[in-house]
């Protein structure tokens, strides 16, 4: 019975996969350029899955080209350049969003300061967000100097900065306003957002399920939900928080060096012992390892988000969105895998 499922599960990814735009074999073996756009600072699963990328990429896997915040909260870029640092790519374009969205401060993002003695206990070159690029352009040109139909975009946060790409207008980057240019450049959008099918409650009864990073900005939920020119891949609330991350690990597994900023963010965020479900790293390991079985895939739609924030998937078979689903036979191999990459050592 379970080979039987498998093979059904392994059928219906390639035939999505097929329906992406053709790639020739070579690159198909080429590392995945990835964008990374999160809300860094209001929750500690951003951190992870930045870590995780960044061993992703120095297995081959991936190359994370920039990462973009929806955070407004002058420490979370230099907290994510201090983690880009620490994994050696310091050089990572950063850029931010001036939006007003959840300016209060991190638990965790203060460690982009902690100094030992006169320096920083993780150095970096970004010290304030206020010194960061605009998320926007640093968008198009990222976007305008990749390959066509190549790139694949990781929102692990609000939809800010996306929707504000769609609407952006040509400029000397590129000759394309925001949504051609994601139409020409763009593989598939992975979000970490809604809920599919709707969580069920202690009762039985099932309920509309409002996403953090969805009611934190509707409207712009709603207009890359209904204009984005590419394939959606959504990672729903019931997917993350199937996997919980065992905190076992923060304790045993980043002792290589004196200080981890991923385990101490996890230890600032909340501390240990608590297992903090992997939301976002689902959204980037499913699209970096789309071949590994770790998850299902659901039918073709489309998702639809309302204006209380709740999400409703419609099947249609020309439907560009789809979204994760997960057996008890895959949680306990993708929990394993994400452990095993977010506590990679560096390759320096």
């Amino acid at each position: 019975m379970f080979d039987r499922f498998r093979c059904a599960a392994a059928t219906l990814m390639l035939a999505w996969i097929g329906a992406l735009p053709a790639l020739a074999a070579d690159d198909e073996r080429r590392p995945v350029p990835l964008i990374f756009d999160t809300d860094i600072g209001n929750d500690v699963d951003d951190a992870l899955a930045l870590g995780m990328i960044h061993a992703l990429q120095s297995r081959g896997e991936c190359e994370l080209l920039a990462v973009t915040i929806t955070k407004d909260q002058p420490l979370a870029a230099p907290f994510a350049d201090a983690v880009n640092t620490f994994y050696g790519r310091g050089e990572i374009p950063i850029g931010v969003c001036r939006s007003g969205k959840t300016p209060e401060p991190g638990r965790f993002t203060q460690l982009a300061k902690q100094k030992e003695g006169q320096r920083l206990r993780y150095p970096h070159d970004l010290l304030s967000g206020d010194d960061a690029l605009d998320a926007v352009s640093v968008l198009r040109e990222t976007l305008a100097a990749a390959d066509d139909h190549s790139v694949v975009i990781a929102q692990v946060g609000f939809s800010t900065n996306l929707a504000n790409l769609l609407k952006s207008k040509p400029d000397d980057v590129s000759p394309l306003d925001g949504e051609a240019l994601v139409k020409q450049k763009v593989r598939l959008l992975s979000l970490m957002a809604g809920a599919f099918p709707k969580p069920a409650e202690a009762v039985g009864r099932l309920k509309d399920h409002k996403g953090y990073n969805i009611i934190k900005d509707i409207p712009s939920a709603q207009a890359v939900a209904h204009h984005w020119p590419t394939p959606l891949l959504w990672s729903g609330y019931e997917i993350g928080i199937s996997l919980p991350y065992p905190h076992q690990s923060i304790q045993q597994d980043y002792g290589y060096v004196p200080h981890h900023p991923l385990a101490e963010a996890y230890v600032a965020f909340l501390p240990p012992p608590h297992n903090r479900p992997t939301w976002d790293l689902t959204s980037v390991l499913q699209v970096v390892r789309p071949n590994r079985n770790y998850f299902g895939i659901s039918q073709p739609g489309s998702v639809a988000v309302a204006d209380d924030g709740s999400t409703q998937f419609t099947p249609s078979p020309d439907g560009r969105h789809r979204y994760l689903t997960l057996t008890e036979d895959q949680k306990l191999r993708v929990i394993e895998t994400l452990v095993l990459l977010s506590s990679e050592p560096p390759q320096r």
